[in-house]
């Protein structure tokens, strides 16, 4: 079997595609948001659900079966969350590590609970101060994240907490100087990715127009300063006293690059390393089930048990019929996972 199409441990039989566990879980446990990102349209949702410790207690024997060990609290925000130290502590039961996806906002209000009941935490971060607040179309955004950094680190001062920046127009120019404001923010890393431009995700009944990509994408000499910002901040990571602050290798970096070109026509989408569909699956709020974020609903654990679904013959068929090098979804993918050994925390 390909590494494309998934990974040995995480797949019992080549033609049923039933998988022998499920170590990755993502819940986004609030479908709404406090920012107004302008590569996202989440919080233009009008309507409010959550995911309750309740509404995961008759999953518990899915949960332990399927054998997840790492959840990853998404959303919307998840720190609106009103379940959230009940719904963590149900999760605790399972041993299962606890990653916080946040836009940060609220991490000074709820830093006792997120201090007590997570792992780590992931901030997401547009950029330096001025750049962070536009692309949030929220005032004071970014000192809002540094109080609320300062907060943890008071209460846990070992406690793993990185950025994640979304590249895009207002951003693209501003790589280096969003690595310094995650350094003065206290964070002890940074990660990129490229803006999602063309796929369903984030809350987009629709494919978004051309005017509305070209919002958020970069113009043909917009990807020339990208390219020579990444180049800058590869060079400035080899030479600095922190090398592997920003998580993404030079390739990696070099691809989102190369994934604004391919907008544009000046070069092939082309797939990444990926077996998401394998060794993970992503829930909303509402309880939809998917096999990532990206592409379409496989079922929901609001009418059936977790494994029903993820093992049920909707899933096993996409996942039989899914060709990650091939599938145009993928070809545009912005967030990829891939994951070659079972996962230790």
């Amino acid at each position: 079997m390909s590494v494309q199409h998934g990974c040995e441990f995480g797949v019992l039989d080549d033609a049923g595609q039933r998988l022998a566990s499920l170590p990755i879980l993502v819940l986004n446990v609030h479908s709404r948001c406090n920012c107004r990102c302008l590569m996202c349209d989440i919080w233009k949702r009008k309507e409010t659900n959550e995911i309750t410790a309740f509404d995961l207690e008759r999953h518990r024997q899915s949960l332990r079966r399927l054998r997840v060990e790492w959840v990853v609290l998404s959303g919307g925000e998840p720190l609106m969350n009103r379940d959230l130290r009940g719904l963590c502590t149900f999760l605790r039961e399972f041993e299962m590590r606890l990653t916080l996806l946040t836009t940060g906002l609220l991490l000074e209000r709820r830093a006792a609970d997120v201090a007590d009941l997570f792992d780590d935490v992931i901030v997401s971060l547009d950029g330096p101060r001025e750049i962070h607040d536009a692309v949030r179309r929220i005032k004071g955004a970014f000192d809002l994240i540094q109080s609320g950094v300062a907060s943890i680190r008071m209460r846990r001062p070992e406690m793993r907490m990185t950025a994640r920046t979304t590249v895009q127009k207002l951003n693209h120019a501003h790589l280096r100087e969003t690595v310094l404001g995650a350094e003065e923010l206290g964070l002890d890393g940074i990660s990129f990715l490229a803006a999602d431009l063309t796929s369903e995700a984030f809350n987009r009944p629709l494919l978004w127009p051309g005017e509305r990509q070209s919002e958020v994408g970069l113009s043909a000499s917009e990807v020339e300063v990208l390219a020579e910002e990444v180049e800058a901040l590869i060079a400035r990571a080899g030479r600095g006293a922190r090398p592997h602050y920003v998580v993404e290798s030079p390739a990696k970096l070099r691809r989102i690059v190369q994934h604004f070109r391919a907008h544009l026509g000046q070069a092939s989408f082309e797939s990444p390393q990926c077996n998401a569909p394998w060794v993970s699956a992503v829930i909303e709020a509402d309880g939809t089930v998917l096999p990532c974020f990206f592409h379409r609903a496989v079922g929901s654990i609001a009418s059936s048990d977790l494994e029903e679904v993820v093992q049920g013959e909707s899933a096993r068929a996409f996942r039989r019929d899914l060709d990650v090098r091939s599938n145009p979804v993928c070809q545009r993918c912005v967030c990829s996972l891939y994951r070659d050994q079972p996962f230790r925390a």
